[in-house]
């Protein structure tokens, strides 16, 4: 294909490039965000349901692990390896039922661009921090201070009400980060029509016969920020609030086998078996993660045909912002939720910590 040298009146749209090149299928997007208030709608509906029957089940799992802990002194072999299958099926089980987190991941990787080893790194951490935090306040309250089990309690609800201002805050960022984005992207088209809208300034470029204005299309102008600039915000300081958001919070089930075990006098086993458990739960979590980074670029797929257009990218910025909305009115809800939980009421995320 030949390259020549053409003069380009700024006020002429570039030759190739016409509005069916930029044109955008926004309808996958839309119909995404429409499953997904389907979905919030269908499990609000049947919730006592699933929340009765996670209940019975964490239950009857409950006692098993009780009855494994006490033949650990007689029969360390056999009984701690049911101990360990058994904590594992637990971890799995126990994410499957209602938790805060889960919101979080979903909304998070929704809404937010990342590559899929991020995202499961994202669910993986937060799993192995929220069995660590359990460990370790059990260490230091009954350990280490040698206080009673109600504090023990005590200490795991505030725990927990800080994870949920941390849900909020992490909502209050990316609320912030996608309206500043939102804003990057409408200042530099304006400078770009600006700059084609000066009158009569003729400007030689070497440009070819179906040349197309894109990010990269190397004409020596950026049109709009890339796909990296816009990610960049993503940094090393939200994951954090991410995995702090969803592993605050300590694992019930976690906190009860390691109170159990220090009690009857194993309490490395109960370590042990909350270990189990944060490895059972990040594989639910992480596959919770996968289904939905792969829901989301198969949306992206759909919507776009080209490289990404202002229009398209607006449209992601409008869907941080509904995700950061998402997590402030969840961490709100949560937060006021915790008084009745810890007095012996059903929460709208479910009465036990799961993920």
């Amino acid at each position: 294909m030949s390259i020549k040298e053409l003069p380009l009146l700024s006020t002429k749209t570039p030759k190739g490039q016409n509005s069916s090149s930029k044109g955008v299928k926004l309808w996958p997007l839309a119909l995404f965000v429409a499953l997904l208030v389907f979905a919030c709608a269908a499990l609000w509906h049947f919730w006592p349901r699933i929340l009765l029957s996670s209940i019975i089940w964490q239950r009857g799992l409950h006692q098993h692990l009780a009855a494994i802990l006490q033949q650990v002194s007689a029969h360390p072999a056999q009984a701690g390896l049911s101990l360990t299958l058994l904590s594992l099926i637990y971890g799995v089980v126990h994410a499957v039922g209602p938790g805060h987190g889960k919101v979080v991941i979903t909304t998070y990787l929704a809404t937010h661009p990342s590559r899929l080893k991020n995202s499961l790194r994202l669910t993986f951490a937060s799993a192995v921090v929220q069995g660590l935090v359990a460990i370790l306040l059990v260490t230091l309250v009954l350990g280490v201070f040698q206080l009673s089990s109600r504090q023990l309690h005590q200490s795991s609800f505030w725990l927990e009400k800080g994870s949920y201002v941390l849900v909020m805050l992490l909502g209050t960022i990316l609320c912030w980060r996608a309206i500043r984005r939102g804003l990057t992207l409408l200042k530099a088209a304006w400078r770009e029509n600006k700059s084609q809208s000066r009158p009569m300034k003729i400007q030689t470029i070497r440009l070819a016969d179906d040349h197309q204005h894109d990010a990269n299309c190397g004409c020596g102008h950026q049109h709009v920020p890339s796909d990296s600039q816009l990610q960049s915000d993503t940094d090393w300081r939200t994951q954090i609030a991410v995995v702090l958001a969803m592993g605050l919070r300590p694992c019930s089930g976690a906190i009860m086998v390691l109170l159990f075990s220090k009690v009857i006098g194993v309490y490395w086993w109960g370590v042990l078996s909350a270990l189990v458990m944060a490895l059972g739960t990040s594989l639910t979590v992480s596959l919770v993660g996968f289904l939905v980074f792969y829901s989301r670029e198969l949306a992206v797929k759909l919507s776009v045909n080209q490289a990404p257009s202002l229009a398209t990218r607006l449209s992601w910025s409008l869907f941080s912002l509904l995700g950061g909305l998402i997590l402030i009115f969840a961490g709100i809800l949560l937060y006021q939720a915790s008084d009745s939980v810890f007095g012996g009421g059903i929460g709208p995320f479910g009465h036990s910590s799961s993920l």
